[in-house]
């Protein structure tokens, strides 16, 4: 892991500040020195015209001049049931800033639902990434607060944030109530593929399925597996840019609006302080967090987002950084879909402070957070209160970080699998290959039995990766036949450049890279190939001679773009590969960007 330049610079500049300082009062802003006062606080045309239009808004000069101005960035729509709940929310932080002496001003930014926007909301992702830069950087603001939490939005929020640096504190949307059905806990997500296969097989029918559908998701939040968003928000937390513990908390427990005024509270601090974002966001803190989340066994989805969170950050994190802190850590979260538990669980066993007590060996202990001086100082008195839901060292629920990284023929520039999440005879396995070419083509096929389809095939997905797909959708956990469910057959080798939801599960090989959209290997498989997966050897083979992939290779023609027009057309022209990050290249890249001259 490598750190630029400008990190360099930003710690630099953090730690003359602090100790030019002399003593701790004297480091604080002062009024004419907040970046907000370039719009209120000159003697000119343009800040008259800022107050008198302030003015129109209803607010008093005392209300507003001389403070810390903060933006509550709020992913909150009608359409997210994962963030239904963050109108309330933002009122709360508010509340905070307020009784702190700041300012706060509500932006309403792009919502990035998991379960209702198509094609993907990774597609998304960067957009909602720049409009959170570009409002931050174009508006009279001090520091910013940001609410959010289902998949996309945590990474898309915190990416924007990294490219301005102002102080930035992140509250996460928390965990929904677990699901319920007759006498089951459910898990969203995880229990609504288990089901719809348990249909597909015969086992239930449509009066069990429309019970599902009532118990499955009993409240706002966002899934209460250890899926992508409790994988991501946790990774937040681990970075430093929560208040401590903020990841667990149930989306409707009262405990929830007291960490959203915390966090109110808590930016004008650090607006105050001088604390930019990139005095959190360091190497250091990118690295604790890989760990983080594969000591939670979390989701695959955390390795593009943490990649492209990095580079924002001006950090290099790549695959093989996952690889080798993996074998570092073991997984003690017994979470769903890899293991038993639910969020609400985790938090009241503690939660993500007793959870890193418990891998504090290999965390960087005297890095700064937005609540502490130092992780350490941050974890000083956590505690686990339940070993079965936050096991012991000594009792992992798997040796290794729940997440390998596969290389091989098949995939040159790596590909992943959860492979806690998998049947363990699968994890050594070497089958013929079914290829589809789309999505669809596999929906409509996927049960003939002409394919004479056994648990030995390896299914193979290809045109599903970032520009293919478009965007790279959650296809990976391809189904199985239903010929074969009713067999008993729960587990496949299921190959693609496609990702899955994290609450997914089963032996399936994501994130191939390069994708067959741009002629990757994957693109030169056939059907009846056979291929090779070794999880211990982290390898992906196709058992094709190289002499006859050249040949194929030489027949392979590229499909036409996607998009003629549009946000599309930038997107594919833009988007870079999965193994770094499914950035934008013009974003991902280093450089200089100018604060807005005000006048």
């Amino acid at each position: 892991m490598e750190t630029d330049h400008r990190r360099d610079v930003a710690e630099t500049d953090h730690q003359r500040a602090v100790a030019a300082a002399g003593d701790r009062e004297a480091a604080l802003v002062a009024p004419e020195e907040l970046r907000s006062h370039q719009w209120y606080g000159t003697d000119g045309l343009r800040s008259f015209s800022h107050r008198a239009r302030t003015r129109q808004l209803g607010y008093l000069p005392e209300e507003h001049l001389g403070k810390p101005v903060i933006a509550v960035l709020n992913t909150w729509s009608d359409i997210n049931p994962c963030h239904s709940h963050l109108r309330e929310r933002a009122q709360a932080v508010k509340r905070g800033v307020w009784q702190a002496g700041g300012f706060p001003l509500e932006f309403p930014v792009s919502t990035l639902s998991e379960t209702f926007q198509k094609p993907t909301p990774m597609l998304y992702r960067n957009l909602l990434a720049m409009e959170t830069e570009e409002l931050l950087r174009s508006y009279p603001v001090d520091g910013a607060v940001l609410l959010g939490g289902c998949d996309k939005s945590t990474p898309a929020l915190l990416m924007g944030a990294a490219s301005v640096d102002l102080p930035t504190v992140f509250v996460p949307a928390g965990p929904m109530l677990p699901g319920h059905w007759r006498n089951e806990v459910l898990g969203s997500g995880t229990d609504m593929w288990k089901y719809w296969d348990e249909r597909r097989a015969g086992l239930i029918g449509d009066c069990e399925m429309g019970e599902l559908e009532n118990g499955l998701a009993r409240s706002a939040g966002h899934c209460m597996t250890m899926g992508t968003a409790s994988t991501l928000t946790a990774a937040a937390e681990a970075l430093g840019v929560t208040l401590p513990g903020a990841s667990s908390i149930p989306a409707v427990d009262s405990g929830h609006d007291r960490m959203a005024a915390g966090s109110g509270l808590r930016i004008v601090e650090l607006v105050r302080r001088r604390t930019k974002l990139s005095h959190i966001l360091t190497a250091d803190a990118y690295e604790d967090a890989v760990a983080t989340v594969l000591a939670l066994g979390g989701s695959t989805n955390a390795v593009i987002h943490l990649i492209a969170m990095a580079g924002r950050s001006g950090v290099k994190l790549t695959l093989d950084d996952f690889d080798r802190i993996a074998r570092t850590v073991p997984v003690l979260a017994d979470l769903r879909p890899g293991g038993r538990y639910l969020m609400e669980d985790f938090h009241f066993a503690g939660g993500l402070p007793g959870f890193l007590s418990r891998i504090a060996d290999v965390l960087h202990l005297d890095r700064p957070t937005v609540a502490h001086a130092t992780l350490r100082e941050q974890l000083d008195g956590a505690a686990v209160h339940n070993s079965a839901v936050i096991r012991e060292r000594a009792e992992p629920l798997a040796e290794e970080g729940g997440v390998a990284v596969l290389r091989g023929n098949l995939c040159p520039d790596g590909a992943v699998i959860k492979h806690i999440a998998a049947e363990p005879h699968l994890l050594r396995h070497t089958g013929p290959a079914v290829v589809f070419d789309d999505y669809r083509e596999m929906q409509r096929t996927i049960n003939d039995p002409a394919l004479a389809l056994t648990s030995d095939h390896v299914l193979v997905l290809r045109n599903a990766g970032p520009k293919g797909g478009p965007g790279m959708p959650e296809y990976g956990m391809l189904p199985i036949p239903d010929y074969l469910l009713k067999q008993g057959v729960r587990d496949m080798v299921r190959i693609s450049d496609a990702r899955m939801s994290g609450t997914s599960y089963g032996a399936c090989v994501l994130h191939i890279a390069p994708e067959s959209f741009v002629g990757g290997p994957l693109a030169l498989v056939r059907t009846g190939d056979l291929i090779t997966l070794d999880v211990d050897a982290r390898l992906l083979h196709l058992d094709v001679a190289d002499d006859e992939l050249e040949r194929r290779r030489a027949a392979w023609s590229p499909p036409p773009d996607r998009y003629g027009r549009g946000y599309g057309a930038l997107y594919q022209d833009q988007i870079t590969q999965a193994d770094t990050g499914c950035d934008f290249a013009f974003l991902a890249r280093q450089g200089e960007v100018p604060d807005p001259y005000v006048g």
